[in-house]
């Protein structure tokens, strides 16, 4: 089992590139990183975990931009969204950030995806909240035939373009993975269709046996990493066990010398761990 970080990058805490360079230094193979492109200041959505929402969810930097400068500093480490937030995006622009990120990462880039919690972010994006999971089915549909086709054209409900030319294409083929965020049913069946991976949070009950559900469902083994996993050495290993592929530590965000405190006991864990 390989061992990565999640986290927020905001404009208060240690700065992309310093970050990028500190979490490969310690040998962890991967950075997700989270997106909101804003907060409503009504705040009507409750926040999932309960309580104020944390001021990192105000303070995100746009994640390509935060990626591109960490794959400049780093030469393997993993560059991957967790998650994006595809029914906040253009398909078209999107598919065009996620190649050029490919393509200026050497192929490095891990596309995870959501459809999201705050109802109210989504809404002034144009997005009805109640048929997001349709949308982000269909820009990601849409987005495919961009990445793969030299003249891409998608009709669908809620997306609709002629064919046209969009470069640079991206270098892992067809695509880099796209791993679905969420333990829904529904979840499931995008990580068939999809056909990247899983990206499961910490702390999700029996997981072992989704894991199992997981690739069954889908017919292959699909790559499970699991988001903000707990430091517990008997969850960790109960992960190795369920055939986990990836466990994400989540980084809080801080200063920079505090985050590498940090990642350094969190890279002592991991090499615990084996």
């Amino acid at each position: 089992m390989k061992f990565g970080i999640s986290t927020f990058i905001t404009d208060e805490g240690i700065g992309a590139a310093d970050l990028g360079r500190a979490v490969e230094e310690r040998g962890f193979d991967s950075l997700f990183i989270a997106e909101h492109t804003h907060i409503p200041a009504s705040r009507e959505s409750p926040y999932p975990a309960g309580g104020e929402l944390p001021r990192i969810y105000y303070r995100t930097l746009d994640p390509f931009v935060a990626l591109a400068a960490v794959a400049a500093v780093t030469e393997g480490l993993l560059v991957a969204t967790g998650i994006a937030l595809v029914v906040e995006r253009d398909p078209i622009t999107t598919a065009k950030e996620v190649a050029s990120l490919d393509l200026i990462s050497g192929g490095r880039m891990i596309f995870g995806v959501g459809a999201g919690w705050n109802r109210e972010e989504m809404r002034n994006h144009g997005t009805d909240p109640a048929a997001r999971g349709a949308l982000m089915d269909e820009r990601i549909r849409a987005m495919r035939e961009i990445w793969t086709k030299d003249a891409a054209e998608f009709h669908g409900e809620h997306v609709d373009f002629d064919p046209i030319y969009s470069w640079p294409k991206p270098v892992q083929r067809p695509h880099p993975p796209i791993y679905v965020g969420g333990e829904s049913e529904r979840s499931f069946a995008r990580v068939a269709e999809y056909g990247g991976g899983w990206l499961p949070r910490g702390g999700t009950e029996n997981l072992g046996e989704l894991v199992a559900k997981v690739r069954d469902r889908a017919g292959w083994r699909v790559p499970v990493a699991v988001y903000a996993a707990p430091r517990d050495p008997a969850v960790l290993e109960s992960y190795a066990a369920a055939g986990v592929d990836r466990t994400l530590f989540y980084l809080p965000t801080r200063p920079r010398d505090e985050s590498s405190r940090r990642l350094d006991e969190l890279a002592e864990l991991a090499e615990s761990l084996g």
